[in-house]
């Protein structure tokens, strides 16, 4: 492809990374609403971004406009995310986290070894959301940006509306005590199913923006490791603040990216792949030990159960 051959332009590399950063900065933002707010370890956020990615590859190969593949993209990662909630939910902590990380390692090897769903091993190409012939590379780049970002901006205005309200609060006192969220009548059950269902979604969405931009996915695609970089990013920019998790999505897709190009102008003793993973692990380890809270700190001060609990009571006599 030409948008790989031509990745020594530092423009075309810088453009490269900003479109990788707003794609990451979606599932970032998808995990601070699971983790940050809600309390609750997903370490499969891979399957669902597989879920969406190849649908939306599926629906392209087939014809279907890009707004139809992003959509169903979407919905079919949101029942994904629905249908592993109601087992998985039931669990806690680190039985939840073993779970999730388990299913979407399931889903992979699906993907992998059964050749009718999208290729198997050889993988799907999928076409470009838009097809416009003889525009430079970095005009084709632009239009991806604005594609990306307008979907960031939308997740992220969705997101801060539902942690913003009333909900929201019930959010974070269910991550604070969610016994005594119970204890107030409150299904907390139904309140996690629907979190994992529209944050399963918000990853569907970035599946279908990543398959459309690179062009070519197959199952060696999706990883573990790219469930780790997302807590990565969460951690790194501040858990419950979805600025930080915009900010760690920048901070760990720059390093994970830079060190790639980074070869082509330094001779490095290390090879740049292991080297990323050690800057990250440095980074992490540093922020862990002198700013826990991560880069932003939480934007509102947290609401915990009994304070929920004491208005409720309030209102009630």
């Amino acid at each position: 492809m030409e948008r790989v051959g031509k990745l020594a332009d530092p423009l075309i590399y810088l453009l490269d990374m900003v479109i990788f950063i707003g794609i990451y900065s979606i599932v970032s933002i998808s995990l601070n609403l699971e983790y940050g707010f809600t309390g609750l370890a997903n370490f499969g956020k891979v399957a669902f971004f597989m879920v969406g990615a190849y649908s939306s590859a599926i629906l392209a190969n087939f014809g279907y406009p890009y707004i139809v593949c992003i959509l169903v993209a979407a919905a079919m990662a949101g029942l994904a995310g629905f249908l592993v909630s109601i087992p998985a939910l039931r669990l806690r902590a680190d039985y939840l986290a073993i779970v999730t990380l388990a299913f979407g390692e399931i889903l992979r090897f699906i993907f992998k070894n059964e050749d009718w769903i999208a290729g198997g091993v050889q993988g799907i190409t999928v076409p470009s959301a838009f097809q416009l012939t003889g525009i430079p590379i970095r005009f084709s780049m632009l239009i991806q940006i604005g594609i990306v970002y307008l979907s960031l901006a939308l997740c992220y205005l969705l997101v801060q509306l539902i942690v913003n309200s009333p909900y929201g609060r019930t959010l974070k006192a269910i991550r604070e005590d969610e016994l005594a969220v119970q204890a107030l009548g409150k299904n907390t059950f139904n309140y996690k199913t629907q979190v994992f269902s529209l944050s399963s979604a918000m990853t569907g969405l970035a599946g279908s923006l990543f398959a459309q931009y690179v062009r070519f996915i197959d199952p060696y695609t999706f990883e573990p490791f790219l469930t780790f970089s997302v807590w990565m990013m969460v951690i790194l920019g501040g858990p419950a603040n979805n600025l930080g998790a915009i900010l760690g999505a920048g901070v760990v897709t720059s390093l994970e990216r830079g060190a790639r190009i980074i070869k082509d102008y330094i001779l490095l003793p290390v090879d740049p792949h292991n080297l990323r993973i050690m800057l990250i692990g440095t980074l992490i380890i540093l922020i862990l030990m002198y700013k826990p809270e991560g880069l932003l700190k939480e934007s509102k001060i947290k609401t915990s159960a009994l304070e929920v609990s004491k208005k409720w009571r309030r209102r009630r006599s």
